[in-house]
């Protein structure tokens, strides 16, 4: 399959690369990752938290939780699927406003610094 583009493209064989031959990040993208790893942390940990709690309500409070919401659908069904799954959304939601947040605020601060650097004369 590889040689079927070896004409167009300069074919490189695929190989192992060792994490200590590769360059270490500069501190603005170690510094971009670390936020986002902070925030995908958070939002995990909150959505852990919510799943893990439906178990424990439906032990400590099973005649709410097993109680008919719509026809069979239970409380305990309901928090499961559509709330997990709202959350979920909300969660993406975040992060990529977050994200994007983010990255407007670096795309300035580099656009002020490289503005800078033209007018110092």
């Amino acid at each position: 399959m590889a040689s079927e583009f070896k004409d167009d493209y300069e074919y490189v064989p695929a190989q192992k690369i060792d994490i200590k031959d590769l360059p270490p990040l500069d501190p603005e993208t170690s510094k971009i990752m670390k936020q986002e790893f902070g925030t995908g942390s958070k939002l995990t940990i909150f959505y852990y938290i919510f799943i893990l709690s439906i178990p424990i309500l439906n032990w400590y409070a099973p005649e709410f939780f097993f109680s008919r919401l719509w026809g069979g659908m239970t409380y305990s069904w309901f928090f499961t699927s559509i709330v997990a799954m709202a959350l979920a959304f909300g969660i993406a939601y975040i992060h990529t406003y977050l994200y994007e947040k983010r990255l407007k605020q670096y795309a300035s601060e580099n656009s002020t610094d490289s503005q800078e650097r033209r007018n110092v004369n």
